[in-house]
């Protein structure tokens, strides 16, 4: 499989959030404005990847063979770490965002996304290089789908909605029907 081809893969065909359904919390969570969903995608796009290298790294020269068994531990561990290096530079650097990521910012640390990348990279069988590109699709495709929920959702609050409808109810109807769009990327690769 091409480097391209993968890249395109995880950014269209098989988005994490819209047709393996991996990250919704956050998805639904952090899409309420489009400043806020851009941050989170820049922050799960650097965890995703640098997650994924460090995992790929330790799983093939520490724990293939023997310790195998303690890949869902180890791989927690590392995301939990580059979650706290994260938060760390953007208290430092971006305080606005840092705020108003609130509670999510941490929660990237949970977001399934991230270890279902780095365990599905090493299923795969991907080398390195395979495995950035996975990682890093994997991400711009997150971050493309939270941006596009919330610059969708910003506009439900000038539109009439009906009140049975606003809010979480239409925010789902809304993730429903872009994971219907995103489906017509299938013949793409």
């Amino acid at each position: 499989m091409s480097l391209f081809t993968i890249l395109i893969s995880t950014i269209f065909v098989n988005n994490y959030v819209l047709a393996r359904f991996l990250g919704i919390c956050p998805f639904l969570g952090v899409s309420n404005k489009t400043e806020t969903a851009t941050g989170m995608g820049i922050a799960v796009t650097f965890v995703v990847t640098l997650s994924s290298i460090i995992t790929y790294i330790i799983h093939h020269t520490i724990l293939v063979g023997r310790l195998e068994y303690l890949q869902t531990i180890v791989f927690i561990l590392v995301i939990a770490a580059l979650v706290q290096f994260v938060e760390m530079v953007l208290k430092k650097m971006s305080p606005t965002l840092y705020n108003a990521l609130g509670v999510y910012l941490p929660l990237i640390t949970t977001n399934c996304v991230v270890l279902g990348v780095a365990i599905l990279n090493i299923q795969e069988g991907y080398t390195l290089v395979e495995t950035i590109f996975n990682a890093f699709g994997a991400s711009v495709g997150f971050s493309l789908a939270l941006v596009l929920i919330s610059g969708i959702r910003e506009q439900f609050e000038v539109i009439d909605i009906p009140e049975a409808l606003e809010g979480f109810p239409i925010a789902l109807i809304t993730a429903g029907l872009m994971s219907i769009a995103f489906l017509g990327f299938n013949g793409l690769v």
